[in-house]
């Protein structure tokens, strides 16, 4: 278990945090970043759950109708946007000037999960709802349904490990700096729910967006927006890839479907693995 590299890499990075080089300034940017990313991340995390279970139609939003719409539209509009320009070279550049000072770079994951998890609080608690229920499940359905809500978080959980979940949960950053070392990032994911396809983070995420027991038109729209952006947005993420990982990951790509499994595509992105290797 500790050969795995997706535990290995934790170990050492948390082993390097434990016992840091002395540097009272640096410690402290690093423990207060670490501090606010991971509360952050919490609580959108626990906000997008309670929201989307009770299908939108509970927040803290109070937006008068119908400016709500565009408010809300806003709120939509603009996790995917930013998500995605950051994670261009040149909004890569942003992120890693965003912390003043010689840590920027250190800290760009760290800044980056801080900056989406605000993003995600912000749409799942400021959401103004409309008021409107057409559907809530009752009884057996009730628990069906909220197994399966339960079921796709918990895949979400998987692929965001299996992905590396100090990148994903914004640890990397901080640690790094904790440890005064570079950050090592993981390599090209193709272990675990990347085996079976090449993008299990998004699916995952999209399927916590059908799962849910009560209905709305809110979380309809929502379920409808986030679902075109996890079927489109892995598309720039994969550009990335093939020009960072050249033939290893077209190897990968060939072997691997996008994002419905297929019978023995974990046996093929082994193989499409030790051809990397």
């Amino acid at each position: 278990m500790l050969t795995d590299p997706r535990i290995s890499r934790l170990i050492t990075l948390v082993a390097g945090a434990l016992r840091p080089p002395s540097g009272v300034g640096r410690i402290a940017l690093a423990l207060a970043l670490g501090v606010l990313c991971h509360s952050l991340f919490a609580a959108a995390v626990l906000a997008m759950m309670a929201a989307m279970f009770f299908g939108m139609s509970e927040s803290f939003g109070a937006v008068p109708w119908p400016w709500a719409l565009l408010a809300n539209a806003a709120l939509v509009v603009q996790f995917p946007l930013v998500h995605s320009l950051l994670l261009t070279g040149r909004g890569g550049r942003v992120v890693t000037r965003l912390i003043p000072g010689p840590h920027g770079t250190t800290l760009a994951t760290t800044t980056y999960a801080i900056i989406a998890s605000a993003q995600l609080l912000a749409l799942f608690a400021l959401w103004t709802p409309s008021g409107i229920v057409w559907w809530r499940a009752e009884g057996f359905m009730f628990w069906a349904i909220s197994t399966a809500y339960a079921a796709s978080w918990l895949l979400l959980l998987k692929a965001s490990f299996d992905a590396g979940a100090e990148v994903q949960s914004g640890a990397l950053g901080w640690m790094s700096l904790m440890a005064r070392k570079r950050p090592i990032f993981p390599d090209m994911p193709t272990e675990g729910l990347f085996r079976l396809i090449r993008q299990p983070i998004y699916v995952a995420f999209a399927l916590t967006l059908w799962t849910v027991p009560v209905w709305t038109p809110d979380q309809m729209v929502l379920a409808v927006c986030y679902t075109a952006y996890c079927l489109f947005a892995p598309r720039l993420k994969e550009r990335r890839f093939a020009s960072r990982y050249g033939g290893h990951f077209e190897a990968y790509r060939a072997s691997v479907p996008y994002v419905a499994p297929r019978l023995r595509c974990g046996k093929s992105a082994g193989a499409a693995q030790k051809q990397r290797s």
